[in-house]
């Protein structure tokens, strides 16, 4: 009598437990619709020196959220405002050359005139013979002269602006190292690492943050070829994170052009055996944005995927568990 309690005991624990199981289990997917499992990721972007200097400051903390061109980090530029002191004195002095060269000009057309004007009057002189050859030829050879130290003046002149330009230009090569000196947040992001400190000397390159872009959400998911070649760039998505009851929208924003192994994260081992299509899905910004403060990466869920339909096959709805979408979503459709 007991041994026939305690089966009974058992059955109707295990049919319990059974129809627990079922209970969580999604509804099967129309054929139309693909699947796989993959996590929330974002672009990092490092955010680096490109001169060698001293960190000055580093104005923010591990996660932060940064706007687009907000300064994050300073690069010590008190040897580069020396510089630049010194190239806008060699400019003032290129200038005061030019000017030079300038007056320089003035004076040799003057007595290019002056040279002209006797040549004339010996001229005269000459015809009516109250004047020599020999005097003749001295003016015409002063003449000669003048015009030679103009054209000699204004080559001056032109060096001596090539020597400004010259001048100007290391000022502003030194201006744009100075410009440089500050880092700028290149995109909305929030702050994942911070790599340099005030005072840590850094060469070309050096790293001082490393950010999460915030505009580029998405999730990697990998489908077989029988459902990758009906994928397209475009395709309606959703995403369904495993801490959330709702799904995201998404967009198919990449799908690779080779087949691949299977990464470790898959589950099965005859899933990992497979060549799969590397796809991924994109969640808008717009939908980013509201949620902002809540973004996290690196959370594990599904991509859900709309296949191209087939010849003569009218497209499905979403399943139930995968209607229900973001407030802000809704409220968006509504208007």
């Amino acid at each position: 009598m007991k041994r026939a309690i305690t089966g009974v005991i058992l059955i109707l624990v295990a049919a319990g437990g059974w129809v627990l199981w079922q209970s969580f289990q999604e509804p099967a997917l129309p054929v139309s619709i693909a699947s796989g499992n993959g996590r929330i990721e974002a672009v990092q972007i490092d955010v680096s020196t490109k001169i060698a200097g001293r960190v000055a400051s580093v104005l923010v903390k591990e996660g932060d959220l940064v706007k687009p061109g907000q300064v994050v980090a300073t690069i010590d530029t008190t040897q580069l405002m020396a510089e630049q002191l010194r190239a806008e004195a060699e400019i003032a002095g290129a200038e005061s050359q030019v000017a030079a060269a300038e007056a320089s000009i003035a004076q040799a057309k003057a007595k290019l005139i002056l040279a002209q004007q006797e040549l004339r009057r010996v001229q005269e002189l000459l015809k009516k013979g109250h004047a020599s050859k020999e005097t003749y030829d001295i003016r015409t050879s002063e003449v000669a002269v003048a015009k030679a130290n103009l054209k000699a003046s204004e080559a001056m002149l032109v060096a001596r602006q090539r020597s400004v330009d010259a001048a100007q230009a290391v000022a502003q090569g030194i201006q744009s190292q100075i410009d440089d000196a500050t880092l700028v947040a290149p995109s909305l992001g929030r702050v994942l690492y911070r790599l340099s400190e005030s005072g840590e000397v850094l060469g070309n390159g050096g790293k001082v943050l490393t950010l999460v872009n915030l505009t580029d959400i998405y999730m990697e998911t990998f489908l077989p070829s029988s459902q990758a070649h009906r994928v397209a760039i475009g395709a309606e998505a959703r995403v369904k994170l495993d801490i959330l009851d709702i799904a995201i929208p998404a967009t198919v924003s990449f799908v690779s052009p080779e087949s691949q192994f299977t990464p470790k994260e898959v589950e099965t081992a005859s899933e990992r055996e497979k060549l799969m299509f590397r796809v991924k899905v994109r969640v808008p910004e717009e939908l980013v944005m509201a949620y902002i403060d809540r973004v996290k990466t690196g959370i594990r869920g599904m991509a859900y995927i709309r296949l191209s339909p087939l010849s003569g096959e009218a497209p499905e709805p979403w399943p139930d568990f995968l209607q229900k979408l973001p407030s802000t979503v809704h409220s968006a459709n509504t208007h």
